[in-house]
């Protein structure tokens, strides 16, 4: 859901870049900002989902795990954290992207 949210919150600056650079162009590129108004509460949106990702992953659990539940594998664990640390890593791309874009151009 984060990257979502991030996705949508960069979508006004990051989705006419892209169409340049796949070669699409014309003047209504320079109105595909609809979204700019709520791009605050996309990137709300994407930071509290990150962090309530990040409290399910890290806080211990209140009980033990069953044997043989998928709490109980460590390699869960593992796949949830690494899959959580891309998403946060593909997220601050996505945020930190159109300030990017803006020093180069």
């Amino acid at each position: 859901m984060a990257i979502i949210a991030a996705l949508l919150a960069s979508v006004c600056c990051v989705g006419p870049f892209v169409l340049v650079m796949l070669g699409i162009s014309g003047a209504w590129i320079g109105n595909l900002t609809a979204f700019a108004p709520y791009k605050p509460i996309f990137i709300l949106f994407t930071i509290g989902f990150l962090v309530a990702g990040f409290y399910s992953v890290y806080r211990k659990p209140k009980e033990e795990c069953e044997p043989g539940s998928l709490c109980a594998n460590p390699q869960t664990k593992k796949v949830q954290k690494v899959g959580l640390w891309i998403a946060t890593a593909i997220v601050v791309v996505l945020l930190i992207l159109p300030y990017l874009i803006a020093l180069l151009a």
